[in-house]
Protein backbone atom coordinates (compact mmCIF):
# COMPACT_ATOMS: atom_id res chain seq x y z
CA UNK A 1 0.00 0.00 0.00
CA UNK A 2 1.42 3.30 -1.09
CA UNK A 3 -0.24 6.73 -0.89
CA UNK A 4 -1.05 9.40 -4.24
CA UNK A 5 -3.09 12.59 -4.80
CA UNK A 6 -6.12 11.82 -6.57
CA UNK A 7 -9.40 13.69 -7.69
CA UNK A 8 -13.06 12.23 -8.49
CA UNK A 9 -14.41 15.03 -10.39
CA UNK A 10 -13.15 18.25 -12.45
CA UNK A 11 -12.84 21.76 -9.92
CA UNK A 12 -10.72 23.53 -7.78
CA UNK A 13 -7.63 22.59 -5.62
CA UNK A 14 -10.27 21.39 -2.88
CA UNK A 15 -10.53 18.16 -5.33
CA UNK A 16 -7.71 16.97 -4.79
CA UNK A 17 -7.50 14.34 -2.46
CA UNK A 18 -4.51 11.67 -0.17
CA UNK A 19 -5.70 8.07 -0.88
CA UNK A 20 -4.69 4.53 -0.56
CA UNK A 21 -3.60 2.89 -3.89
CA UNK A 22 -2.12 -0.37 -4.50
CA UNK A 23 0.43 -0.71 -7.34
CA UNK A 24 0.74 -4.24 -9.03
CA UNK A 25 4.26 -5.40 -10.34
CA UNK A 26 5.57 -3.59 -13.81
CA UNK A 27 4.98 -5.05 -16.58
CA UNK A 28 6.53 -5.12 -20.18
CA UNK A 29 8.47 -2.07 -20.76
CA UNK A 30 7.25 -0.57 -17.24
CA UNK A 31 9.17 0.35 -14.48
CA UNK A 32 8.17 0.74 -10.53
CA UNK A 33 10.00 4.45 -9.13
CA UNK A 34 9.66 5.30 -5.91
CA UNK A 35 9.73 9.40 -5.50
CA UNK A 36 11.60 11.32 -3.92
CA UNK A 37 10.36 15.11 -4.79
CA UNK A 38 7.61 15.52 -7.72
CA UNK A 39 7.33 19.21 -9.60
CA UNK A 40 4.37 21.14 -9.80
CA UNK A 41 3.72 22.29 -13.16
CA UNK A 42 0.82 25.12 -14.84
CA UNK A 43 -0.58 22.40 -16.83
CA UNK A 44 -1.55 20.17 -13.61
CA UNK A 45 -4.35 23.06 -12.92
CA UNK A 46 -5.51 22.45 -16.82
CA UNK A 47 -5.86 18.33 -15.96
CA UNK A 48 -7.38 19.62 -12.40
CA UNK A 49 -9.80 22.02 -13.51
CA UNK A 50 -11.19 19.82 -16.73
CA UNK A 51 -9.64 22.32 -18.97
CA UNK A 52 -7.79 19.15 -20.67
CA UNK A 53 -9.92 16.25 -19.23
CA UNK A 54 -9.23 13.34 -17.76
CA UNK A 55 -10.83 9.60 -17.24
CA UNK A 56 -12.20 10.19 -13.59
CA UNK A 57 -10.87 9.02 -10.85
CA UNK A 58 -7.52 10.05 -12.00
CA UNK A 59 -3.71 10.65 -10.34
CA UNK A 60 -2.25 13.90 -11.04
CA UNK A 61 1.35 15.65 -12.07
CA UNK A 62 4.08 14.81 -15.34
CA UNK A 63 7.54 15.29 -13.56
CA UNK A 64 9.22 13.35 -10.66
CA UNK A 65 12.55 12.36 -9.77
CA UNK A 66 13.00 8.91 -7.91
CA UNK A 67 14.50 5.74 -7.46
CA UNK A 68 13.70 2.76 -9.65
CA UNK A 69 12.22 0.08 -7.31
CA UNK A 70 11.35 -2.77 -10.16
CA UNK A 71 11.63 -3.18 -13.85
CA UNK A 72 9.73 -5.41 -16.36
CA UNK A 73 10.63 -7.34 -19.32
CA UNK A 74 12.23 -5.09 -22.15
CA UNK A 75 13.50 -2.53 -19.96
CA UNK A 76 17.62 -2.40 -20.09
CA UNK A 77 18.49 1.47 -20.29
CA UNK A 78 17.82 1.57 -15.81
CA UNK A 79 18.09 -1.13 -13.74
CA UNK A 80 17.03 -0.83 -9.92
CA UNK A 81 18.37 1.42 -7.19
CA UNK A 82 19.59 4.03 -10.40
CA UNK A 83 18.66 7.17 -9.54
CA UNK A 84 16.24 8.47 -12.08
CA UNK A 85 13.58 11.47 -13.39
CA UNK A 86 11.31 11.92 -16.18
CA UNK A 87 8.19 14.04 -17.69
CA UNK A 88 5.15 12.21 -19.35
CA UNK A 89 2.16 12.79 -20.79
CA UNK A 90 -1.54 11.27 -19.50
CA UNK A 91 -2.23 9.29 -18.11
CA UNK A 92 -0.36 11.29 -15.25
CA UNK A 93 -0.05 10.09 -11.50
CA UNK A 94 3.69 11.81 -10.47
CA UNK A 95 1.80 13.10 -7.57
CA UNK A 96 2.06 9.69 -5.43
CA UNK A 97 5.13 8.03 -3.03
CA UNK A 98 5.52 5.35 -5.54
CA UNK A 99 4.28 4.43 -9.56
CA UNK A 100 4.66 1.96 -12.18
CA UNK A 101 4.63 3.80 -15.82
CA UNK A 102 6.28 3.62 -18.77
CA UNK A 103 9.83 3.57 -18.14
CA UNK A 104 10.34 5.36 -21.75
CA UNK A 105 10.38 8.40 -20.34
CA UNK A 106 13.13 7.80 -17.17
CA UNK A 107 16.58 9.02 -17.89
CA UNK A 108 18.98 8.47 -15.31
CA UNK A 109 20.23 11.35 -13.28
CA UNK A 110 24.04 12.74 -13.13
CA UNK A 111 25.94 12.44 -9.26
CA UNK A 112 25.60 16.47 -10.15
CA UNK A 113 21.92 17.02 -10.32
CA UNK A 114 20.31 16.62 -7.07
CA UNK A 115 16.66 14.70 -7.07
CA UNK A 116 14.57 18.35 -6.40
CA UNK A 117 16.63 20.05 -8.81
CA UNK A 118 15.57 17.61 -10.97
CA UNK A 119 12.01 17.02 -10.04
CA UNK A 120 11.82 20.77 -11.00
CA UNK A 121 13.14 21.00 -14.17
CA UNK A 122 11.82 17.66 -16.40
CA UNK A 123 8.79 19.09 -18.07
CA UNK A 124 10.19 22.70 -17.96
CA UNK A 125 13.49 22.11 -19.46
CA UNK A 126 11.81 19.84 -22.03
CA UNK A 127 9.41 22.59 -22.68
CA UNK A 128 12.30 25.14 -23.07
CA UNK A 129 14.17 22.27 -25.43
CA UNK A 130 11.36 22.06 -27.85
CA UNK A 131 10.17 25.70 -28.35
CA UNK A 132 13.97 26.87 -28.83
CA UNK A 133 15.49 24.02 -31.11
CA UNK A 134 12.11 22.27 -32.84
CA UNK A 135 9.05 25.17 -32.71
CA UNK A 136 10.89 27.77 -33.77
CA UNK A 137 14.63 27.41 -34.11
CA UNK A 138 16.30 30.52 -32.02
CA UNK A 139 19.27 32.19 -33.62
CA UNK A 140 22.07 34.45 -31.94
CA UNK A 141 20.58 37.50 -32.06
CA UNK A 142 16.94 37.08 -32.41
CA UNK A 143 14.69 39.03 -30.02
CA UNK A 144 11.89 37.58 -28.14
CA UNK A 145 9.23 38.25 -25.91
CA UNK A 146 8.76 35.48 -22.76
CA UNK A 147 5.64 36.04 -20.82
CA UNK A 148 6.00 34.10 -17.10
CA UNK A 149 9.73 35.02 -17.10
CA UNK A 150 10.09 34.52 -13.40
CA UNK A 151 8.49 31.12 -13.45
CA UNK A 152 9.21 27.80 -13.38
CA UNK A 153 9.46 27.37 -17.37
CA UNK A 154 10.37 31.30 -17.73
CA UNK A 155 13.51 31.39 -15.67
CA UNK A 156 15.04 28.07 -17.08
CA UNK A 157 13.87 29.18 -20.97
CA UNK A 158 15.47 33.04 -20.66
CA UNK A 159 18.98 31.06 -19.51
CA UNK A 160 18.63 29.05 -22.08
CA UNK A 161 17.66 31.66 -24.84
CA UNK A 162 20.83 33.83 -23.65
CA UNK A 163 22.83 30.29 -24.10
CA UNK A 164 21.72 30.55 -27.93
CA UNK A 165 22.91 33.96 -27.71
CA UNK A 166 18.95 35.27 -28.07
CA UNK A 167 18.14 38.34 -26.68
CA UNK A 168 15.55 38.18 -24.19
CA UNK A 169 12.92 40.69 -23.26
CA UNK A 170 10.10 39.24 -20.11
CA UNK A 171 7.00 39.75 -18.96
CA UNK A 172 6.54 39.60 -15.66
CA UNK A 173 3.49 40.51 -12.70
CA UNK A 174 5.86 42.69 -9.73
CA UNK A 175 8.73 44.48 -9.54
CA UNK A 176 10.81 41.76 -7.46
CA UNK A 177 9.74 39.02 -10.44
CA UNK A 178 10.98 41.70 -12.96
CA UNK A 179 14.69 41.25 -10.42
CA UNK A 180 14.58 37.86 -10.83
CA UNK A 181 13.92 37.16 -14.04
CA UNK A 182 16.91 39.96 -14.48
CA UNK A 183 19.34 37.77 -12.61
CA UNK A 184 18.40 34.78 -15.20
CA UNK A 185 18.92 35.70 -18.69
CA UNK A 186 16.51 38.47 -19.46
CA UNK A 187 18.06 41.63 -21.34
CA UNK A 188 14.80 43.59 -20.49
CA UNK A 189 11.94 42.75 -18.04
CA UNK A 190 8.58 44.34 -18.23
CA UNK A 191 5.73 44.60 -16.66
CA UNK A 192 2.48 43.38 -17.24
CA UNK A 193 0.89 46.19 -16.42
CA UNK A 194 2.89 48.51 -19.12
CA UNK A 195 2.53 48.95 -22.85
CA UNK A 196 4.06 46.37 -23.63
CA UNK A 197 3.76 46.93 -27.35
CA UNK A 198 4.84 50.36 -27.07
CA UNK A 199 8.31 49.02 -25.30
CA UNK A 200 8.92 45.91 -27.03
CA UNK A 201 8.89 48.06 -30.45
CA UNK A 202 11.44 50.41 -28.24
CA UNK A 203 13.48 47.62 -27.49
CA UNK A 204 13.72 46.64 -31.13
CA UNK A 205 14.00 50.06 -32.73
CA UNK A 206 10.43 49.80 -34.07
CA UNK A 207 11.02 46.56 -36.01
CA UNK A 208 9.19 44.28 -33.49
CA UNK A 209 10.10 40.60 -32.42
CA UNK A 210 10.59 37.63 -34.49
CA UNK A 211 8.85 35.09 -32.24
CA UNK A 212 6.57 35.34 -29.19
CA UNK A 213 6.49 32.67 -26.63
CA UNK A 214 2.70 33.10 -24.79
CA UNK A 215 1.46 30.66 -21.62
CA UNK A 216 -1.36 33.19 -20.74
CA UNK A 217 -3.47 32.88 -23.48
CA UNK A 218 -6.54 34.96 -24.13
CA UNK A 219 -6.23 37.78 -22.10
CA UNK A 220 -2.61 38.36 -24.34
CA UNK A 221 -3.93 37.27 -27.61
CA UNK A 222 -3.43 40.83 -29.68
CA UNK A 223 -1.02 42.34 -27.51
CA UNK A 224 1.24 39.29 -28.03
CA UNK A 225 0.13 39.52 -32.15
CA UNK A 226 1.41 43.50 -31.84
CA UNK A 227 4.71 42.75 -30.64
CA UNK A 228 5.92 40.92 -33.63
CA UNK A 229 7.27 41.77 -36.64
CA UNK A 230 6.35 40.80 -40.12
CA UNK A 231 6.46 37.32 -40.99
CA UNK A 232 6.39 36.80 -37.01
CA UNK A 233 5.61 33.80 -35.45
CA UNK A 234 3.42 34.07 -32.25
CA UNK A 235 4.04 30.13 -29.92
CA UNK A 236 0.79 29.88 -27.71
CA UNK A 237 2.29 27.62 -25.38
CA UNK A 238 -0.18 27.74 -22.78
CA UNK A 239 -3.41 29.61 -21.11
CA UNK A 240 -3.08 30.27 -17.73
CA UNK A 241 -5.75 33.47 -18.12
CA UNK A 242 -8.20 31.07 -20.21
CA UNK A 243 -8.34 29.40 -23.50
CA UNK A 244 -8.47 31.15 -26.89
CA UNK A 245 -11.62 30.64 -28.80
CA UNK A 246 -11.36 32.61 -31.59
CA UNK A 247 -8.65 33.95 -34.29
CA UNK A 248 -9.59 35.73 -37.33
CA UNK A 249 -7.21 34.75 -39.92
CA UNK A 250 -7.64 38.33 -41.43
CA UNK A 251 -5.82 39.83 -38.24
CA UNK A 252 -2.81 37.63 -39.37
CA UNK A 253 -2.92 39.57 -42.78
CA UNK A 254 -3.51 42.66 -41.49
CA UNK A 255 -0.75 42.58 -39.02
CA UNK A 256 2.36 41.65 -41.71
CA UNK A 257 1.40 37.65 -42.59
CA UNK A 258 1.93 36.33 -39.30
CA UNK A 259 1.87 33.07 -38.07
CA UNK A 260 0.55 31.24 -35.20
CA UNK A 261 1.04 27.92 -33.81
CA UNK A 262 -0.30 26.08 -30.74
CA UNK A 263 2.30 23.36 -29.76
CA UNK A 264 2.21 20.63 -26.91
CA UNK A 265 5.59 19.11 -25.47
CA UNK A 266 4.13 15.74 -26.38
CA UNK A 267 4.12 16.27 -30.10
CA UNK A 268 7.93 16.68 -29.96
CA UNK A 269 8.85 14.51 -27.10
CA UNK A 270 7.60 11.10 -28.78
CA UNK A 271 10.12 8.38 -28.45
CA UNK A 272 13.70 7.55 -26.74
CA UNK A 273 15.76 8.87 -29.61
CA UNK A 274 14.27 12.51 -28.55
CA UNK A 275 13.52 12.21 -24.71
CA UNK A 276 17.46 11.49 -24.92
CA UNK A 277 18.24 14.60 -26.97
CA UNK A 278 16.39 17.09 -24.74
CA UNK A 279 17.38 15.56 -21.28
CA UNK A 280 21.23 15.36 -22.74
CA UNK A 281 21.52 19.14 -23.50
CA UNK A 282 18.91 20.01 -20.36
CA UNK A 283 21.31 17.74 -18.36
CA UNK A 284 24.50 19.11 -19.56
CA UNK A 285 23.58 23.45 -18.90
CA UNK A 286 22.48 22.29 -15.92
CA UNK A 287 25.41 20.60 -14.83
CA UNK A 288 27.74 23.50 -16.79
CA UNK A 289 26.39 25.71 -14.41
CA UNK A 290 24.67 27.56 -17.44
CA UNK A 291 20.95 27.30 -16.43
CA UNK A 292 20.75 27.20 -12.98
CA UNK A 293 16.93 25.76 -11.49
CA UNK A 294 15.33 28.30 -9.02
CA UNK A 295 13.68 25.83 -6.56
CA UNK A 296 11.38 28.97 -5.19
CA UNK A 297 8.64 26.69 -2.65
CA UNK A 298 8.48 22.95 -1.03
CA UNK A 299 4.92 21.96 -0.19
CA UNK A 300 4.43 18.14 1.04
CA UNK A 301 2.89 15.78 -1.64
CA UNK A 302 -0.06 15.55 1.04
CA UNK A 303 -0.80 19.32 0.81
CA UNK A 304 -0.78 19.73 -2.61
CA UNK A 305 -4.04 21.52 -3.45
CA UNK A 306 -2.39 24.12 -1.01
CA UNK A 307 0.30 24.28 -3.73
CA UNK A 308 -1.97 24.75 -6.07
CA UNK A 309 -3.60 27.49 -4.58
CA UNK A 310 -0.13 29.53 -4.28
CA UNK A 311 0.43 28.47 -8.07
CA UNK A 312 -2.98 29.69 -9.60
CA UNK A 313 -2.77 32.91 -6.79
CA UNK A 314 0.39 34.20 -8.67
CA UNK A 315 1.97 33.31 -5.78
CA UNK A 316 5.16 31.37 -6.79
CA UNK A 317 8.33 32.22 -8.05
CA UNK A 318 10.27 29.52 -9.97
CA UNK A 319 9.88 26.16 -9.43
CA UNK A 320 7.81 24.51 -6.64
CA UNK A 321 8.43 20.68 -5.61
CA UNK A 322 6.22 18.56 -3.43
CA UNK A 323 7.96 16.13 -0.93
CA UNK A 324 6.53 12.75 -0.28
Amino acid sequence: MTHAIQFRKFGGPEVLEWVDIDLSAPGNGQARVAHTAIGLNFIDTYYRSGVYPLKLPSGLGSEAAGVVTAVGEGVTHVAVGDRVAYANPPPVQAYSEECVMDARWLVKLPDAISDKTAAAMMLKGWTAWYLFRRTYALQPGDWLVLYAAAGGVGLIASQWAKRIGARVIGIVGTQAKRELALAHGCEAVLLADEDIVTAVKDLTGGAGVPVVYDSVGRDTLNQSLDCLRPLGLMVSFGSSSGTIDALSLNDLAKRGSLYVTRPTLWSYVTNRAEVEAASQELFDLVVSGEIRIQVGQRFALRDAAEAHRALEGRGTTGSTVLVP
